[in-house]
């Protein structure tokens, strides 16, 4: 057995010798036609290469997995999976929302109501609701509330429109008629780094402005908020807004923002003439302290017309800051959030200049997996007559039954300019439902 084993090995090798001869003087002979051709298998595997980065980019953006597509060569799947692989740095500390409302981005990531993994859930963008009850008991002369209500019922819509921009739009459905809150384009990949955004959105002045009612860590809003910044509504307009990352020591991420609006939000600002745009400028800086804990501040400006007419002029100047602590082994168990905003507003009206001043600092604690405790300090002028002055002060406690809804309960009392006290108690139940993309961090 031996010798067969040996003479058929020796066969083998000997037809292998004779056929790699054969094949390079054959390979010598037609050198110059196989030229051409494999250039041209080159420039075929390239496109499909970018066609698969296009899917994939698609497919990863949107939470669903891509089914395995056959490689057209080893070369080009490696190209693919180093084209894929790059990713934007993440901060070692969690973002705001996954530190204050966790459930937020577990809410992202779960494919609901669609069509899950399959081709027809890349042409449909991802639709949540979420719903917004409120009740309060107590009395408030100054700014009274239903005893109940139906506060908000937002509807979004969220979809990646190709590899160079998404939409997104968000619905408010009140007790008394629907509003658009949000609604917009976001081109991602332009030149230089910039981010561009057009149609309407909130604008980037502080923290507060930017952040939708169901992302707030209180029932209300500050003070501040709605006595200099336009309250709920705040400024949110029709415009254009500018992003770019700006170039920073190690270890340090700034940001810059411009936008511009056509002029019209709230009380703030009111555009008589088309010439009467509004601006907002937001510089970001932010730092990991610690693995655990990071500092992320701000700086913010806006200008523009208000209601005494096209010659008087609202500028507003804003300082806000962020400290986050989640200790990574404790995650899920604990963590605290404390904020702060600093706020000033120069209002030209007749007879004279208001000049404003507002703030306020927070404090929200994870006393477990599902149970957070927070406080808040409020104080400001009002804008239109800065010498009446309010003060308050909230404890809240919120619930986490699941990741798709909550429960809040909040004491707040309120001095009023001219010795009014207002003592309430809110209670507030939110609910998701679908798909909803977690909020900028």
């Amino acid at each position: 057995m031996r010798y067969f084993r040996c003479l058929a090995v020796f066969t083998v090798f000997l037809a292998t010798g004779l056929h790699g001869q054969q094949g390079r003087a054959a390979q010598d002979s037609s050198n110059q036609n196989d030229n051409a051709a494999l250039m041209q298998k080159i420039r075929d595997l390239e496109d499909r290469v970018i066609s698969l980065e296009g899917q994939v980019r698609l497919l990863k953006s949107q939470g669903t997995t891509p089914a395995p597509t056959p490689a057209p060569a080893a070369s080009a799947q490696s190209e693919t999976q180093g084209a894929t692989a790059q990713q934007a740095p993440v901060p070692t500390t969690p973002s705001p929302t996954s530190a204050a409302a966790a459930p937020e981005a577990t809410t992202q990531a779960a494919v609901l109501g669609g069509a899950g993994g399959s081709a027809a859930k890349a042409l449909n963008p991802d639709i949540s609701v979420i719903g917004d009850f409120i009740g309060d008991a107590g009395h408030n002369p100054v700014q009274p509330t239903p005893s109940m209500q139906m506060h908000e019922s937002e509807v979004g819509f969220q979809a990646i429109l190709d590899p160079y921009a998404r939409g997104d739009f968000f619905l408010s459905f009140g007790e008394e008629g629907v509003n658009l809150e949000e609604g917009y384009i976001t081109f991602t990949a332009l030149p230089a780094g910039f981010v561009a955004r057009v149609g309407k959105m909130r604008a980037g002045f502080g923290k507060v402005n930017t952040m939708h009612n169901h992302v707030l860590p209180w029932v209300d809003r500050p003070l501040v908020t709605n006595s200099l910044v336009g309250g709920e509504d705040g400024i949110d307009d029709a415009g254009v807004s500018v992003t770019r990352i700006l170039p920073a020591p190690k270890g340090i991420f700034l940001e810059a923002t411009g936008q511009m609006f056509r002029g019209d939000s709230a009380d703030v600002f009111k555009a008589t003439t088309k010439s009467d745009v509004s601006a907002v400028a937001h510089l970001r800086g932010y730092k990991d302290i610690t693995e655990s804990t990071n500092l992320d501040l701000g700086v913010s400006y806006s200008r523009g017309h208000n209601d005494a007419g096209t010659s008087f002029l609202t500028q507003l100047y804003g300082v806000d800051a962020t400290l986050r602590w989640k200790p990574l082994r404790r995650a899920i168990y604990h963590s605290f959030i404390g904020r702060g905003e600093f706020i000033w507003s120069q209002r030209q009206q007749l007879p004279s200049e208001q000049r404003a001043f507002g703030f306020y600092t927070s404090a929200d604690y994870q006393l477990g997996r599902r149970w957070f405790l927070g406080g808040r300090y409020d104080h400001s002028d009002r804008s239109r007559l800065a010498s009446l002055t309010d003060q308050g002060g909230s404890v809240v406690l919120t619930y986490w039954p699941s990741e798709f809804s909550q429960v809040r309960g909040q004491y707040r009392f309120t001095h009023y300019a001219g010795n009014i006290d207002a003592h309430e108690l809110l209670m507030q139940v939110q609910f998701s439902l679908g798909a909803h993309g977690a909020h900028p961090f």
